[in-house]
């Protein structure tokens, strides 16, 4: 802990992204206003005492919708990390243990998926069931499921070539349970830092699927649901735009930040810092 809290970006990044995650929190049970409480008597106030960040077009308090929006794009990004994690890395895993055809199987359903972007997924299963939270959710899962096995079995191959790898073999330990007791927790900080990584791409494309209709829909709303109902606002009241624009930024800016943090913390090379070559 002492070594994580030493690096000042990672501090930085996780600091700002629990900010994020705690006003999302709190929305569950509180927020200034009711975000469906519409008033078009008060529709596109500036930021006053009352409401700090002023109203939308249907009156109502932007505040509210930035704390339950946050909580959408991090609920779906982080649900789609969680499906990629508990699909991609057993795969991975599975691919340097046995090799062979699954291996190559595992390859070749990678390279399938990857020709795929989580927009064309989206619109194949909004096509079927309809758009919502949790077609985004499954589309980008399936966009990381992939992205998880190749990380978890370039880790895992490096490490399955090392001494107590074989040790492990000769002792007669199967191929699952070196995976699951040497591989795995080898590549966990692999793992963590690739998480962080799409969590902000998760939360950029839950914003570009909302804003194209494919994503969270009426009357829940999310940070690119808001800028799509902004969108044809922008010279009326500009702010309507700029400040869920400006969340989505920082959000992914903090995870970013986060994550290179927990790279330099967690990786035991970068720990080292640089090698004298002449000494």
């Amino acid at each position: 802990m002492k070594r994580l809290l030493a690096h000042p970006s990672l501090a930085i990044g996780l600091s700002a992204t629990c900010i994020f995650a705690l006003l999302g929190l709190v929305s569950l049970v509180w927020t200034p206003f009711p975000i469906t409480e519409i008033d078009i008597g008060r529709r596109f106030l500036a930021p006053t005492a009352e409401h700090w960040l002023g109203t939308d077009n249907l009156g109502r308090d932007m505040v509210s919708l930035l704390m339950s929006g946050t909580l959408t794009s991090f609920s779906v990004a982080l649900l789609a990390v969680v499906i990629g994690v508990g699909v991609g890395v057993p795969l991975g895993l599975a691919a340097v243990a046995w090799g062979g055809w699954v291996e190559w199987l595992v390859l070749r359903l990678s390279d399938f998926v990857f020709a795929f972007p989580a927009v064309i997924v989206a619109i194949l299963i909004t096509t079927l069931v309809g758009p919502g939270a949790i077609n985004a959710i499954v589309a980008i899962g399936i966009f990381n499921i992939p992205v998880f096995a190749r990380v978890a079995r370039g880790g895992a191959l490096s490490i399955a070539t090392l001494d107590f790898v074989a040790a492990a073999r000769l002792a007669g330990l199967s191929n699952a349970r070196i995976a699951l007791r040497h591989l795995l927790p080898n590549i966990m900080s692999l793992i963590i830092v690739q998480g962080t990584i799409q969590m902000s791409l998760g939360i950029l494309s839950e914003a570009g699927l909302s804003y194209i209709g494919l994503g969270t829909q009426p009357p829940e709303t999310s940070l690119g649901l808001m800028l799509r109902d902004a969108q044809s606002l922008f010279l009326i009241h500009p702010l309507l735009s700029i400040i869920p624009g400006l969340c989505i930024v920082a959000i992914v800016i903090a995870l970013n930040i986060a994550g290179d943090g927990l790279r330099d913390a967690i990786d035991p090379r970068l720990r080292q810092g640089p090698r004298n070559v002449l000494a």
